[in-house]
């Protein structure tokens, strides 16, 4: 039997909103690392990973990221994401 796809949303505190799918895997959280380069430019990198524990050791790297890549600064954040059937935004559902 076909695994059902669904939507995952991702909200974070700053208003930022991303939609991942549709999808089957088990995402649980979203991932995102927002660091200010030495010329003030900002990097964005993101992802999904099925546990709380998996996102949190994305974390550990991080101070040996900024230094090889020269951030200035670097936030770390984790949300959870929401499942939907349908796409948000979509009048289905």
């Amino acid at each position: 039997m076909a695994k059902r796809r669904h939507y995952l949303t991702a909200r974070l505190p700053d208003g930022y909103v991303k939609t991942i799918g549709p999808t089957a895997q088990p995402f649980t959280h979203y991932w995102r690392i927002v660091a200010t380069l030495a010329n003030g430019r900002t990097e964005v990198f993101w992802g999904h990973t099925a546990s709380l524990a998996e996102a949190n050791r994305k974390r550990a790297p991080l101070a040996d990221a900024a230094r090889q890549r020269g951030w200035r600064d670097h936030r770390f954040e984790i949300v959870e994401v929401e499942r939907s059937a349908t796409a948000p935004g979509s009048d289905h559902g």
